[in-house]
C-alpha cells in the first residue's frame, strides 16, 4: 500500500509538471487540490510541498526555455524583486492564519483567485489572439521587446510589452498569493505578463516558468521553518515533476498559443471549483 501511495505521488508531480510547464502556473494547481481533496493532507502541509514542487518544476523547464529564447530574462529578473517581497509577506501572514485555524478560509480565497484570473484570459481568447505592438516609455527603459521563433506557426514573432508599472503591481500581488496560499503565484505573473503588458503567450508561460522558481524559494523558506515541509511528500513529487517539466517544455515550441490559452482556462477552473467546495466542507 506504501509503495502505490509512493507510485501516485510521483504520477501527480509528472502530470503537475506536463501541466506546470505548459501553463506557466508551476504546477500548485494540479499539487494542492490532490492532496488535499483526494489524499486529505492538510492544506499547510500541502502549500509547503507546493512550494518545494514549484521550484523544482521552474528548475526542470527554466533551462529549456531559455536555451529556446523563449524566456525573456530581462523582463523576468525587472518583475521579480516585487513578486519576491510579496512572497516573503505573505507567508508570514499565512503562518497567522493557520495558527488561527481559519484553512478553510484559504480554500475559498485560493479558489477565488483562480476563477477571477479566468476572465481577462477568456475575453482574450474569445476575441482571438492579435499580435499586440503598443509601445510606452516602459517599453525602451525596461527593454520589453524580443523575438522568438515559433515551430507552430513556422515563423519568427517579434514583440513589445508595454505598462511595466502595471506589471510589477500585478507582480506584487502575484507574490503575497504565492505566500498565502503555497502556489508560485503563476496565474497572476501570466495575466500580469500577458493580459496587462500585451506579452504573447508563450512568452509569458517562459518567463513565468523561469520567475515562479525565485518566488517560490522566497516563501518556501518561511514554511519550512514552521514544519509545513514534510520530505516524504516532497521527494516522490519532485522526481515526478523534473520529469514532467521537462517533457512539457520540450513541446511548448510545437502547441499553438491558442491552446495553451485553453489549457490553462480548463485548470483554473476545474481547480478553482474543487478549492471553494472544498472550503465550504463540500467533498
Amino acid at each position: 500500500m506504501f509503495e502505490v501511495y509512493l507510485a501516485f505521488l510521483l504520477l501527480t508531480g509528472i502530470v503537475a509538471g506536463i501541466v506546470g510547464s505548459l501553463s506557466g502556473l508551476g504546477g500548485a494547481v494540479v499539487i494542492i487540490p490532490v492532496l488535499t481533496l483526494l489524499l486529505g493532507v492538510p492544506i499547510e502541509y500541502a502549500a509547503g510541498t507546493a512550494l518545494i514542487a514549484t521550484i523544482a518544476n521552474s528548475s526542470g523547464a527554466a533551462s529549456a526555455y531559455v536555451k529556446s529564447r523563449l524566456s525573456n530574462i530581462k523582463i523576468g529578473m525587472s518583475l521579480e524583486i516585487a513578486t519576491t517581497g510579496g512572497a516573503i509577506i505573505g507567508a508570514l501572514i499565512a503562518s497567522a492564519i493557520y495558527a488561527k485555524g481559519l484553512s478553510s478560509d484559504i480554500f475559498i480565497i485560493f479558489g477565488i483567485v483562480l476563477f477571477i484570473s479566468i476572465i481577462p484570459i477568456f475575453m482574450e481568447h474569445k476575441k482571438g489572439r492579435k499580435r499586440r505592438m503598443n509601445k510606452d516609455w516602459t517599453t525602451g527603459a525596461f527593454q520589453l521587446s524580443g523575438k522568438y521563433y515559433d515551430r507552430a506557426i513556422n515563423e519568427t514573432v517579434r514583440y513589445s510589452g508595454f505598462r511595466w508599472w502595471f506589471g510589477e503591481l500585478v507582480m506584487a500581488a502575484a507574490g503575497l498569493i504565492s505566500g498565502l496560499l503555497g502556489i508560485g503565484s503563476g496565474t497572476l505573473k501570466v495575466l500580469a505578463m500577458d493580459w496587462g503588458m500585451g506579452l504573447p503567450i508563450k512568452v509569458t508561460t517562459a518567463t513565468s516558468n523561469f520567475m515562479i522558481g525565485v518566488t517560490a524559494a522566497a516563501s518556501a523558506a518561511i514554511y519550512w521553518s514552521l514544519g509545513y515541509v514534510q520530505p516524504l511528500l516532497c521527494a516522490p513529487i519532485i522526481i515526478g515533476i523534473l520529469a514532467g517539466s521537462y517533457y512539457g517544455s520540450k513541446k511548448l515550441d510545437d502547441i499553438r498559443g491558442s491552446r495553451v490559452q485553453v489549457l490553462f482556462l480548463v485548470i483554473l477552473a476545474i481547480a478553482g471549483m474543487e478549492m471553494i467546495l472544498r472550503g465550504f466542507g463540500i467533498a
